[in-house]
């Protein structure tokens, strides 16, 4: 089995591409810190809103 050169490009090229688009997936800046309800005992698993913030909604987020 003979692979020629142009394959090679060709598969590194979608490799990279693929490669680029998921690592920009995710959100931008820090992760978000523990509420002080979450620390003390409670759920941590639903974490709560911090003063100051908007959630908006992403079109993914039914899947997490």
């Amino acid at each position: 089995m003979q692979i020629n050169v142009p394959h090679i490009i060709r598969l590194t090229a979608v490799l990279s591409v693929v490669g680029l688009a998921v690592v920009g997936c995710g959100r931008k800046g820090d992760l978000d810190p523990p509420s002080v309800h979450a620390t003390k005992g409670g759920d941590a698993s639903k974490p709560t809103k911090q003063p100051g913030t908007v959630d908006k909604p992403f079109f993914l987020d039914p899947l997490l």
